[in-house]
């Protein structure tokens, strides 16, 4: 089988250093130089396309523009390129998000990819109308996810549950193909939800030790309701011709972070109500001294930014070697991101696609 690999659009701002933002972060982009116009975001796209990428992510939150309207604006000036399209269900109704993904999967010749995120935080939820407690978020998204599942069947569905009720909701076309669904999470709610409807369960980019446990536990969940789920990662990259200059990426990295904007980071991420947030803290504890949590993987993006906090780090060949490393525990679908994101892009796709290529792990869709 092929390895899938997603691009990400940087919908809060772009720069040649961190940028804030991500899981569990404030509205706003700090640290950005390059704003996240349709103009930008575009070369991105364009670059992911032509350099062999699937598809590009594009997040969900206050801290970022909004998903399905920039994508949708994005299929313009894309041909062949999805979009892994980020949204909450409960900021939109389960018919109106099924009816929303049949017009993208139409309009675009069926570029849409979904990734269901439940929202981690409860401050940020309220911020948006949804006074749910975490549980109950996940209990939400299970109903939100069967309720779509079955609209995209051609059912007409009736539903009363505890948190979702619709009457005779169907929907006049239907899409073609229904898009598939990516989740994650660590918490137990999580696993259920993910057992029950994801197509691809996405992790963080933790060590591969703890990446084999956590693909071990959605198996089996899975397993036991007679399903098969494939299995994505998150990562960053920093791929240079040679693994010295790759280092030195890190280190000017490193030297460009204010001390104050770590710390009040740090204390900001260590409130998540999020599992994954916290196994990601748990990989530096808010030290830049021991950032290398795993041979060629670099936990320093974490420092700065919410969500997923790694980079594989290394000459083209190592990090082709760490991919293949990660695939052989069961990762198809790598959904990676770089700093800048369009001068990345090309390192990666120039420097680590042809040698998966030619080990008959990768071919370009």
């Amino acid at each position: 089988m092929s390895l899938t690999f997603h691009w990400f659009l940087p919908t809060n701002g772009d720069s040649r250093h961190i940028v804030g933002g991500g899981h569990g972060s404030t509205p706003g982009t700090a640290g950005s130089d390059r704003p996240p116009s349709i103009a930008y975001l575009g070369q991105i796209a364009r670059s992911a396309e032509q350099l062999g990428f699937e598809g590009v992510l594009t997040p969900t939150g206050a801290w970022c523009e909004d998903a399905w309207l920039t994508t949708a604006m994005l299929t313009q000036v894309t041909e062949r390129l999805k979009y892994l399209v980020a949204f909450r269900p409960g900021q939109i109704g389960p018919t109106l998000a099924a009816q929303m993904a049949t017009t993208y999967q139409r309009q675009s010749g069926g570029r849409l990819l979904l990734n269901v995120v439940t929202g981690g935080e409860s401050a940020e939820q309220r911020a948006y109308g949804d006074f749910l407690d975490k549980d109950a978020r996940y209990a939400r998204t299970d109903e939100f996810l069967a309720i779509t599942r079955r609209l995209w069947a051609g059912e007409t569905v009736d539903h009363e549950g505890p948190h979702l009720r619709v009457e005779r909701a169907a929907l006049t076309r239907l899409p073609e193909p229904a898009p598939p669904v990516y989740f994650g999470g660590s918490s137990p709610a999580a696993g259920e939800v993910a057992a029950r409807h994801a197509d691809v369960y996405l992790t963080w980019g933790e060590p591969p030790a703890l990446v084999r446990e956590k693909l071990a536990w959605v198996r089996e969940l899975a397993a036991a309701r007679g399903r098969v789920v494939r299995f994505g990662i998150r990562l960053h990259v920093i791929t240079r011709d040679t693994s010295a200059q790759a280092w030195a990426e890190t280190e000017r990295l490193l030297a460009g972070m204010d001390p104050a904007r770590v710390r009040a980071t740090q204390r900001a991420l260590a409130e998540s109500e999020s599992v994954g947030q916290r196994r990601m803290l748990a990989l530096h504890g808010g030290s830049a001294e021991r950032l290398e949590v795993h041979p060629g993987l670099w936990a320093g993006i974490g420092l700065l930014r919410g969500g997923a906090g790694t980079a594989l780090v290394g000459s083209h060949r190592e990090v082709a070697d760490l991919i293949t490393e990660y695939h052989e525990l069961g990762i198809d679908e790598f959904v990676l991101s770089g700093i800048p994101h369009l001068e990345e892009a090309y390192w990666f796709g120039e420097g680590v696609l042809p040698l998966l290529a030619a080990r008959h792990l990768w071919r370009r869709p």
